[in-house]
């Protein structure tokens, strides 16, 4: 064996090795992203969740009829009612702000932000309504604008989330329903 083969199969054994190496960085990689990628996927559907159920039981105190609250005018902008709570409902209330916060922390898209806040200012204002009042005269449209602000954030946290829309089918089988009932 001549001494230029020998130079030959070791620079080809090398670069196969060096090629190889790479490869494997490369895959080891795109494992190590999709698992991240995985983890905070996990991390901010729990978080969304953990926000949408707080929001909920947060409407839910604002609706029972034993619920005390009141409310006094923002001294600033946008001088909407701040609704205040006793100890029972102080609870619902700093799950609520406790959760938009981590919420805040782990979100991806600006979207979800300002989507959670669109929702908790939507549940404030109805706290704050049914300061003023019982819970069954609260005005349908103030509960219209609260589901309108919930189906929002879930609309951007799918998104973020890469998931399909939630709301995309169901509005899609109602207007196919529509088509196909009676005339009336």
């Amino acid at each position: 064996m001549s001494l230029i083969q020998a130079g030959v199969t070791a620079t080809t054994t090398m670069l196969a090795v060096l090629i190889g190496g790479w490869l494997t960085v490369r895959a080891q990689d795109r494992l190590w992203r999709r698992d991240q990628d995985r983890q905070w996927r996990d991390i901010r559907l729990n978080a969304y969740t953990d926000f949408i159920g707080a929001a909920r039981e947060y409407v839910a105190h604002v609706l029972n009829p034993a619920a005390r609250i009141t409310a006094v005018p923002r001294p600033r902008d946008p001088g909407d009612l701040m609704p205040f709570f006793d100890d029972e409902g102080s609870r619902y209330r700093e799950r609520l702000e406790s959760t938009k916060t981590a919420l805040r922390l782990v979100a991806g898209h600006v979207e979800v932000v300002s989507g959670s806040s669109e929702l908790v200012r939507q549940a404030r204002l109805l706290a704050a309504t049914r300061a003023g009042s019982e819970a069954g005269a609260l005005p349908a449209d103030r509960f219209d604008a609260l589901w309108e602000a919930e189906r929002r954030f879930i609309e951007a946290a799918r998104t973020e989330l890469g998931l399909p829309s939630a709301f995309h089918a169901v509005d899609q089988r109602a207007v196919q329903a529509e088509g196909e009932a009676p005339p009336g």
